[in-house]
């Protein structure tokens, strides 16, 4: 709590008139980056022309958030262990809203390539769980806060481009 109090420049006491403690500090900031995120995802899935719209849209936005705000999810990301038990349950609900958004989209995606390719066996398409590949895309996604640097030559932007494309490449057809 002293480094936080010294980091918003407030004294410890002052802080402490606003969270009696670190885990109730934590909880906020954890509630409200899940619910920035869900409420986001949910925008971009609405506005999406299909569902593979939709996948690039919430990996380049989770790329941008993830870049733009790395100590607030190292925090999130690096003391989730902490949350209480009591909240725990609640918070982790919002995350995998979160993630259940993105699998909805990836599960549309298949189900519409399988519709239109009833025919088509084999490929890469067919090979694709939605959990898992969602859970693969988060864990690329989240880490990106580890190695990131705003001094490097892409924006967050460029980079959630270029990571959903090498994330999205397993979800497109050869010919298209």
């Amino acid at each position: 709590m002293n480094e936080i109090a010294a980091a918003v420049g407030l004294s410890k006491p002052t802080l402490y008139h606003y969270f009696r403690s670190k885990e109730e500090l934590l909880v906020r900031i954890y509630s409200e980056v899940r619910a920035e995120s869900v409420e986001e995802a949910r925008a971009l899935v609405a506005a999406a022309p299909s569902p593979l719209e939709a996948i690039r849209a919430l990996i380049v936005a989770r790329v941008v958030y993830t870049c733009e705000k790395q100590q607030l999810l190292k925090v999130c990301f690096e003391e989730e262990h902490e949350l209480p038990a009591r909240l725990a349950d609640e918070l982790l609900a919002r995350r995998k809203e979160f993630e259940d958004l993105f699998l909805d989209a990836v599960t549309a995606h298949l189900a519409a390539h399988r519709a239109a390719h009833p025919d088509a066996v084999a490929g890469p398409l067919n090979d694709v769980v939605p959990r898992v590949y969602v859970n693969t895309c988060l864990g690329a996604i989240n880490w990106c806060y580890k190695w990131y640097r705003p001094s490097g030559p892409a924006t967050p932007a460029d980079l959630g481009r270029q990571i959903a494309a090498t994330l999205t490449a397993p979800l497109v057809p050869a010919a298209l």
